[in-house]
């Protein structure tokens, strides 16, 4: 009895250890994938300055500058998952909902750099205090935010707000961009990571931040018209509402 158990036990080391390696090896790839992609995102980034030297609207943005922008975000969304813990460990504490909002909205509005948005924040959503972990909460927020930007346009409106369900608080995120297709958001169960099918890299590196603290991330949509993101968490994080 005593050997079954220790052999059960060193099985089960081993099953630790190579899951473990497995996943070092995942990350080494993702820093180096998103390596190889800031180059040639750099490199684009200043054959489009020489392009056009002359003076340029505000927030103005060649083709060949959006097709740089797109591989330098897709480096950086990899480069999140390189450096994402699993499992996940939060370092929870009260986290005001204002100052997680704000560095959010500092974080992306840098990185859409030529272009702005207006972002408008509900003070009600500001006043709220949620049990989280400060750092998951925002990289998820952000994320909302960056995709938001992406499918919109320089001077749009990205409004941020909250809902308060029986089970759930919700920080919602309305943009006025293109929107995408019905079927593009359709939730899929099949694969390691549900509901992407759609999504980018970042939108599922939040869900998974959003998942770690007992929520979700969901997604609605109307092309032409704009889309709704709902970063949901459980109420019970819920501590004050001012």
């Amino acid at each position: 009895m005593a050997l079954r158990v220790r052999s059960v036990l060193i099985d089960a080391r081993n099953r630790v250890a190579a899951s473990e390696r497995l996943a070092a090896a995942r990350g080494r790839c993702l820093s180096l994938a998103a390596q190889e992609l800031r180059g040639p995102g750099l490199a684009l980034m200043a054959q489009a300055a020489q392009m056009l030297p002359g003076p340029r609207r505000e927030g103005e943005e060649t083709p060949l500058e959006g097709v740089a922008q797109q591989l330098l975000r897709l480096a950086d969304d990899l480069a999140d998952f390189a450096t994402e813990p699993s499992p996940r460990t939060l370092h929870e504490a009260p986290a005001l909902l204002g100052p997680v909002v704000d560095a959010a909205i500092a974080a992306v509005a840098a990185q859409i750099r030529p272009g702005r948005r207006h972002w408008q924040v509900d003070p009600g959503l500001r006043s709220l205090t949620v049990k989280a972990d400060r750092r998951a909460l925002e990289g998820a927020l952000a994320a909302l935010l960056r995709r938001a930007a992406r499918h919109s346009r320089d001077g749009d409106v990205v409004a941020l707000r909250h809902v308060l369900g029986a089970e759930t608080v919700a920080i919602v995120v309305e943009d006025e961009g293109d929107g995408l297709p019905a079927h593009d958001l359709v939730m899929d169960a099949a694969g390691p990571v549900a509901g992407t099918r759609g999504l980018d890299l970042g939108l599922t590196l939040a869900r998974s931040l959003a998942a770690a603290h007992g929520g979700d991330i969901r997604l609605e949509s109307a092309p032409g018209i704009g889309a709704r993101a709902w970063l949901t968490l459980p109420r019970e994080r819920l501590m004050e509402v001012a």
